[in-house]
């Protein structure tokens, strides 16, 4: 071996454990299932009201669901955890669907015209694709993925998730969700009945 190979492999190998290394660091946290703290009805901040095209034809506003639980989940067809997420995505949208829960997925692609056909029919997605504009301040703020937001029903973020998130973690925050839902009612129900 001459002495100019050795160098040259020797600044292979240390560019190539510098990339394990970026792609660990960058991509390592996608694989986790990371929740924050739930917040407190009292302290919830609302989400700013948005508006993306839908998929399937229309407008998706959040507005226009208010009264529902929202876990909105940003995603992509090249993300690896987004795959690993999306059946019980699935799942919680036809377990909750009807009992309060709008799941809606917002595509971060850069061409979802080519990618997102082939995803939708892969895993049978019942649940709303939005394709935000590009710059939107919603999809800016994102800085991984898969990221989550679970919205009560007045609109206010309760609790955001970065990583690929267990469909029982999903299932317990949003049966909680609707569990308080109930209570308030019921509550109002009872201060009818007594005024």
């Amino acid at each position: 071996m001459s002495t100019g190979q050795k160098p040259r492999r020797w600044i292979q190998a240390l560019l190539l454990a510098g990339v394990v290394v970026l792609m660990v660091a960058g991509y390592g946290n996608h694989w986790l299932s990371v929740s924050g703290t739930s917040a407190p009805p009292n302290q919830r901040e609302a989400l700013p009201d948005f508006q993306f095209p839908s998929w399937k034809g229309g407008q998706w506003r959040l507005s226009a669901h208010r009264g529902q639980v929202v876990l909105l989940n940003f995603w992509a067809t090249w993300c690896p955890p987004c795959r690993e997420e999306t059946p019980g995505l699935v799942k919680l949208s036809e377990q909750y669907g009807s009992k309060g829960l709008a799941v809606v997925g917002i595509d971060m692609d850069e061409n979802p015209k080519q990618v997102v056909p082939s995803f939708l029919h892969q895993y049978g997605i019942p649940y709303a694709i939005l394709l935000p504009s590009p710059g939107s301040r919603l999809t800016e703020s994102v800085e991984s993925l898969p990221t989550s937001l679970l919205v009560d029903q007045r609109g206010r973020i309760v609790r955001s998730y970065v990583g690929a998130v267990d469909e029982g973690v999903f299932a317990r925050d949003v049966e909680q969700l609707l569990r308080e839902t109930e209570g308030e009612e019921n509550l109002q129900k009872g201060v009818r009945r007594n005024a």
